[in-house]
């Protein structure tokens, strides 16, 4: 198994990286900047230059990669066309590329309510709308997938416990993207997240279960 990582120097992938790393899972991971990124991701983690924008980078990238975890994400900008290029072409270029090369896995880190038209992330250039976009296109590529939505990110790590519900049942909460990077790495070993959209929060009156059986109850 190679996993391949695209948005691996955002704070949800560099925890990605970081995950699979301590699972001695190979990474390559898709950086624009090779030389930033050394300074962000374990030495462990191979870096391959090119962007999701250019599609013709994306092949060569992927090399002989078996999975692919996909945690890019369109920054707050005042460019109107950023998350429908980021989160959606971006994505689809993505998708095109592990059919191209059979990928046995792909898994998206998209967000919670997705569907929700009328949110008010959607203020930000209907970003939702273009994520919901880019999940819809990945369900219809044929290729097994796993689509993980979690709730507003932090980035520090707490002991609450994972709450993961199936498609559109979470509408609010958070969770530290520590955990996502979990759920996301688990992912990949676990058959019953194969196929399936989860929505995911952390709260710290929540029984803790494992993501083996978060997943089964899905």
């Amino acid at each position: 198994m190679k996993a391949f990582v695209a948005g691996a120097t955002g704070e949800t992938g560099r925890r990605i990286v970081q995950e699979l790393v301590a699972r001695n899972i190979p990474v390559r991971a898709l950086v624009r900047d090779i030389q930033k990124a050394k300074a962000i991701l374990p030495p462990d983690a191979e870096l391959v230059a090119g962007d999701v924008l250019q599609p013709e980078t994306l092949a060569t990238a992927l090399g002989d990669s078996t999975v692919l975890l996909c945690a890019t994400g369109a920054r707050p900008s005042f460019d109107p066309t950023g998350p429908y290029k980021v989160d959606f072409e971006g994505t689809k270029n993505l998708v095109d590329a592990a059919k191209a090369k059979g990928i046995e896995h792909f898994i998206l880190v998209s967000s919670l309510c997705t569907s929700q038209l009328f949110h008010p992330l959607n203020l930000f250039w209907l970003i939702l709308v273009w994520k919901k976009q880019a999940e819809e296109y990945i369900q219809k590529s044929g290729l097994t997938y796993t689509i993980v939505r979690p709730g507003g990110l932090k980035n520090e790590d707490n002991s609450d416990a994972i709450v993961m519900q199936s498609a559109d049942t979470l509408f609010e909460g958070s969770l530290p993207r520590q955990k996502v990077a979990q759920v996301c790495v688990e992912a990949i070993f676990e058959p019953a997240a194969r196929n399936k959209i989860v929505e995911i929060v952390a709260k710290p009156d929540a029984s803790t279960k494992t993501l083996r059986e978060l997943f089964q109850q899905c």
